[in-house]
């Protein structure tokens, strides 16, 4: 009933936000799509019949009527997801018509506590003057909880131990508290960085940090333990790597994570059909700090699992019970996936295509740095990397990913896969800030005489001056003037005709 209020292409955004965890992504590829259909679509309807008032009954006989802005009326994941989604296109939208929304959804009467913060960090933004904290006075007193627990405490193992450990204080009421919050770190990632997909804040910076150096010690550590196991027993069983698992602070695993390993162990040797009861055992990651899913991956041997079982492992292991973090998302990643994609020497599986894109939705930042960075940074980078890349920038990743991936282009040398990529990366028209497009045009100065007989470099060129021409300043024309005199392709007179365009 609702979606009769709004016209087509914003009928097609409602039942995108509509669409669970994921309806983010999916009204932001829907958004993109009447963009290239339309290069005049606008959001302003939307916005404006989000607001729009609306009569609504009451439950009972005995209430009166009430009347409440469209927004208030739908579920707290539809706000959820809107509110993510006007952050990442906030910049090509009205901020009045931002604001009016963000007061619109103040009115609520029922607001859910993460709405509320999404609201107070998309304030920040549009220019609104809110220094008002994103967590509530409940997980401010758990904060400082926590942080009283901490002092004085000599232990390793870090903040796990905390949540984890049986040292927690003997006061029940106290070891309830701390419970939740752990609950609660575990899923910060995907509330307080706007469904992993916005804005990266420092505490996400610390622990991406932390999680680095705990790598590094079990990286060192799987290697030792791999040397010694293989000169004394090349043959050794499942459970034999489990017993001869290196004890240091990130390997040490728990009795029924043990267990869950050999259960997983049959589930992908097994030539069955997996049912939901087979799934259920890779909740087990969600107990697993980051070495110990190093270890579980080196373990379970994932980067030799041959292809046609990913598809099954993937959807399992994006359920809806399992949220990772970072460091998590990555390790699986780059174990599953990173060596199956730069073997490639054909165009990738329909089952490895899957299992990249199904990844990279859920987990897009550890997909860039995990896989799309190291493959990017292959010398031996072929066509067939170059186009399972643009399938993920084109279907999976947001203007913000885009510019991520297209920032790790500057610090390698290009070759014409590289080409590819990136000018696949321009034609989804990222947002370019002015230092950015600065950058990129020292890149395409400083890297384009290798290139004067390069069709694809001349694209790229072609592409920055018709779609970007507004973005020009005039030390970019007169410094792209000169590379273009470099060039020898037949595309050249183009690229002359567009660049006088921009210069008259």
């Amino acid at each position: 009933m609702l979606l009769s209020r709004f016209d087509g292409p914003a009928r097609l955004l409602v039942r995108s936000l509509l669409c669970g965890p994921s309806g983010t992504h999916r009204a932001l590829d829907v958004f993109h799509r009447q963009q290239r259909v339309n290069t005049d679509m606008s959001l302003s309807h939307f916005m404006e019949t989000l607001c729009q008032d609306e009569v609504t009954s009451p439950q009972t006989g005995a209430q009166p009527l009430t009347v409440k802005p469209l927004v208030c009326l739908f579920p707290a994941l539809f706000k959820h997801n809107l509110l993510c989604f006007i952050y990442l296109v906030h910049s090509a939208l009205p901020r009045t018509a931002v604001l009016r929304l963000l007061k619109c959804l103040s009115q609520d009467p029922h607001p859910s506590a993460w709405v509320m913060a999404l609201v107070r960090q998309l304030e920040r933004p549009v220019g609104t003057q809110n220094d008002k904290p994103l967590y509530t006075p409940l997980c401010s007193q758990r904060l400082k909880e926590l942080s009283k627990h901490l002092v004085g405490s000599g232990e390793t193992g870090g903040w796990a131990r905390c949540f984890s450990g049986p040292t927690m204080d003997s006061d029940s009421q106290h070891a309830s508290g701390l419970s939740e919050l752990g609950t609660q770190q575990k899923r910060k990632g995907s509330i307080v960085t706007l469904d992993s997909d916005c804005e990266e804040i420092e505490p996400q910076s610390k622990r991406m940090k932390m999680d680095a150096c705990c790598s590094e010690r079990c990286d060192m550590g799987d290697r030792n333990g791999k040397e010694e196991t293989e000169s004394e027993a090349p043959a050794e069983t499942i459970g034999e790597k489990l017993q001869a698992t290196p004890e240091g602070p990130c390997e040490v695993l728990s009795q029924h994570i043990k267990d869950s390993i050999l259960q997983i162990k049959e589930l992908l040797e097994s030539q069955t059909e997996w049912d939901q009861s087979s799934m259920n055992v890779f909740k087990v990651l969600n107990d697993c700090n980051h070495g110990q899913v190093e270890v579980l991956c080196s373990t379970l041997s994932l980067p030799d699992l041959p292809e046609q079982t990913l598809p099954n492992l993937c959807s399992s292991i994006l359920s809806s019970a399992l949220d990772f973090s970072y460091s998590t998302a990555a390790t699986l990643i780059k174990s599953l996936l990173l060596q199956k994609v730069l073997s490639l020497s054909e165009p990738a599986s329909r089952c490895l295509v899957t299992a990249v894109t199904s990844l990279c939705s859920r987990y897009p930042r550890p997909m860039c740095h995990a896989l799309i960075g190291p493959v990017l940074e292959e010398k031996s980078m072929g066509s067939s990397q170059a186009d399972l890349l643009n399938r993920l920038i084109e279907g999976c990743l947001d203007s913000h990913y885009r510019l991520l991936v297209l920032q790790m282009t500057f610090k390698i040398s290009w070759t014409e896969a590289v080409l590819s990529v990136i000018h696949s990366l321009l034609d989804s028209k990222p947002d370019f800030s002015e230092e950015l497009f600065t950058q990129f045009s020292n890149q395409l100065l400083s890297q384009g005489s290798q290139f004067t007989k390069s069709v694809k470099f001349a694209k790229i060129m072609l592409t920055v001056l018709t779609k970007y021409n507004n973005h020009m300043t005039a030390a970019h024309k007169h410094s792209l003037q000169g590379c273009l005199m470099e060039n020898e392709t037949f595309l050249k007179k183009s690229l002359q005709a567009a660049l006088k365009r921009i210069t008259s």
